[in-house]
């Protein structure tokens, strides 16, 4: 892959580091509370490094990382001091929350989260495989009509934005399914 996608951007960063880079998780399940209502990936996918490294280490891969000109993001080492962020955004989100819009056939990370999200609300999806189909869409229809939303089977700002807030933090529930 080039290095306009991720796997291109992260395979240069790690090239040009020369080393493995350590990451502990790429994202918790928005159920154990993530980053609160905010996207983790921010329309797109990104990297939490190096928390076990020495401050030397990862202060030579946060100026890889934003040397290099592959990521649009890389955050500034004061607000991630123990750790390395680095992203690549995809698209425009649904909200200022992150999330894209989502619908039928749509497929990836973010497909994935809403499933979770959906079956630890008791909406079963029947799946995680982030390919939103038919049993997906079926759950989804089923969440907007029992929460006043527009049952049209998309997912955009107002939906992303009730899914988050009844959903994040709550915890393993009965009818999330592991992966």
């Amino acid at each position: 892959m080039d290095d306009q996608c991720s796997d291109g951007a992260w395979n240069a960063t790690r090239r040009t580091y020369g080393a493995p880079i350590p990451f502990r998780y790429a994202f918790k399940r928005i159920w154990e509370g993530g980053h609160g209502r905010q996207s983790q990936h921010y329309a797109g996918v990104s990297f939490d490094v190096g928390q076990a490294l020495s401050q030397t280490q990862r202060n030579r891969i946060w100026n890889i990382a934003n040397d290099l000109g592959v990521w649009v993001y890389v955050e500034p080492q004061y607000l991630t001091p123990t750790w390395v962020h680095f992203d690549k955004r995809y698209g425009v989100p649904a909200c200022s929350a992150g999330y894209p819009t989502l619908r039928q056939g749509s497929r990836g990370v973010y497909v994935l989260i809403l499933q979770d999200a959906l079956n630890a609300l008791g909406y079963s999806t029947q799946t995680l495989d982030g390919i939103f189909g038919g049993n997906t869409r079926s759950a989804l229809v089923a969440y907007q009509r029992e929460n006043g939303l527009s049952a049209d089977g998309i997912v955009g700002c107002g939906t992303w934005t009730r899914i988050v807030n009844e959903v994040v933090g709550i915890g393993l529930t009965p009818t999330v399914i592991d992966p």
